[in-house]
């Protein structure tokens, strides 16, 4: 877990990194992860649990190799989709790197301050048991929904509030 907070704009973030071990010669390609996902399951997971709550969710799935560390990449990400720029500071980022086998569970300041590292790991251990048994929308969409839970019991949806951030699967 990291928490970071500076007048730089740069986001505090919370993160878990998991890694799900991979069999010998068992590599996979991003292209067939993404083949393996229901993305409009996954949406609808996003759009239902931001229903209930003023906090934004976000899915990124990193194309190609991951060069860096999955944690760094993820903070990037984060700040690259405007996700430090949520006004109640409660936003959370799933970052996956398919290829390298790697993700991470990004969340804003004020999330973090309130479910603490509990929440993260919990998500993490879940996604991590999902991705080791091929499940991969059922490593999100609980993800999700589970982020959705917290952000709802602490920030609930106001009739002010509007989703500031796209609901797809990001890609690159």
């Amino acid at each position: 877990m990291v928490v970071v907070d500076s007048a730089d704009s740069v986001a505090a973030v919370a993160v878990s990194v998991g890694a799900a071990p991979v069999p010998a010669g068992k590599a996979m390609r991003t292209k067939e992860f993404l083949s393996k996902l229901e993305h409009d399951q996954i949406v609808q997971a996003i759009r239902d649990a931001e229903s209930k709550t003023s906090g934004e969710i976000r899915v990124y799935i990193q194309r190609g190799k991951l060069d860096v560390d999955p944690l760094i990449a993820a903070q990037k990400k984060f700040h690259r989709l405007g996700m430090d720029k949520t006004p109640e500071r409660n936003a959370v980022l799933i970052f996956v790197a398919p290829r390298a086998h790697k993700f991470a569970v990004v969340g804003y300041k004020a999330i973090h301050e309130i479910c603490g590292e509990h929440l993260w790991q919990r998500l993490v251990d879940k996604m991590r048991e999902h991705f080791r048994n091929e499940k991969f929308t059922d490593a999100l969409v609980e993800s999700i929904e589970e982020a959705g839970k917290a952000l709802a019991s602490h920030f609930p949806r106001r009739s002010t509030s509007t989703g500031e951030l796209p609901d797809d699967v990001v890609e690159s």
